[in-house]
């Protein structure tokens, strides 16, 4: 029998499809990292620019080895790895040795991502905990920044990124210490369009503030993201500081300051607002963005660190699961229980 009206189907459910996939929001990401990476290669040089090279490569080579065959160039294709790569990469001080970036992103795959039974399962964000291992294990190469060498010196390459594996590391002549370093240990301010633009030491892709939050917004407008996890981040930071600042001006840092130096920006926008490992409520976002914020602003000001954006979103990302938990609503046509034990 001929359909009078061939474009009316009937089929079963389901019958809405999801217009974003997984390799078109990786592929988002590295669109809105583009401006931040491609500039923290500029001030850096070619040695930061080969860090994230054997950052990628360690991603990468460990995802193609550890998957099995039937799943491995599915997962390739969709560039979660070179995602959790990229990211580690920009974390990196730009002096850090090669095969400690490459190691970085071999444990950034295994330990972070495919022991938790691959993309999807696991708990902790997996290019933090690539860095968290870094620092655990190599604090001093973790810790030494260098100086922006500038397009003059685009094409030198610190001594220290070609050193052997688990040899000893010369790092004379490259300190310089960051924002934050000034900031807790000499209680000395950076210049906030600095911090915007990038025109400061730290690591690779966290300088420019302004290209990360570019980035940023990029992804919100594509739906790549929660928009309320980086809002709360900075928010709660910012009024965090604000308190401080009333208690005592002199001796904390002010809410722009906080916002612009560090890590926040790349870790509100790019990691913590990973969709696997933050809530999935709207409420539970507001209060894993809001415990972030609190948890930066106490480590940075009471802790030993400058710094303390990895630990914040890892402790999050433990407390994901229970926040889920807590702020599930209420499911539709299910009463409250009643005292005499029925349903409402």
């Amino acid at each position: 029998m001929k359909r009078p009206d061939p474009k009316l189907l009937v089929q079963p459910a389901p019958l809405l499809k999801q217009p974003l996939t997984t390799s078109m929001a990786m592929r988002d990401v590295l669109i809105a990292l583009a401006p931040a990476t491609l500039a923290g290669v500029w001030m850096f040089g070619l040695g930061a620019l080969l860090i994230l090279l054997a950052s990628i490569a360690g991603a990468v080579a460990t995802e193609w080895v550890l998957l099995p065959d039937d799943e491995r160039r599915a997962q390739l294709a969709n560039g979660s790895a070179i995602v959790t790569g990229l990211l580690l990469g920009l974390t990196l001080p730009p002096a850090l040795p090669l095969w400690m970036a490459f190691l970085g992103g071999v444990v950034s795959i295994g330990l972070g991502k495919i022991i938790w039974g691959g993309l999807g399962y696991n708990l902790f964000n997996p290019a933090l905990v690539g860095r968290a291992f870094l620092l655990a294990a190599f604090p001093v190469a973790m810790t030494t920044w260098s100086a922006q060498t500038g397009p003059t010196g685009f094409f030198e390459v610190a001594a220290s990124n070609l050193a052997a594996p688990f040899m000893h590391i010369d790092f004379d002549g490259v300190s310089s210490a960051t924002p934050l370093n000034l900031m807790k240990f000499q209680h000395q301010s950076t210049a906030l369009w600095d911090l915007m633009i990038g025109r400061t030491s730290g690591c690779i892709g966290e300088t420019s503030g302004l290209l990360l939050i570019l980035g940023g917004l990029f992804l919100a407008f594509r739906r790549d993201l929660d928009w309320r996890i980086p809002a709360s981040i900075l928010i709660a930071v910012a009024a965090f500081t604000s308190l401080l600042v009333l208690i005592d001006a002199e001796r904390y840092p002010g809410p722009l300051f906080s916002v612009f130096s560090g890590s926040l920006l790349i870790g509100a926008f790019y990691m913590a607002s990973d969709p696997v490992t933050s809530p999935l409520t709207p409420k539970g976002a507001w209060i894993f963005g809001t415990g972030v914020g609190l948890l930066v602003v106490l480590i940075r000001v009471f802790g030993g660190f400058p710094e303390g954006v990895m630990y914040a979103i890892l402790l999050m990302n433990a407390a994901t699961p229970l926040i889920d938990r807590y702020t599930q609503p209420r499911v539709f046509g299910k009463g409250l229980k009643s005292p005499r034990g029925g349903h409402e």
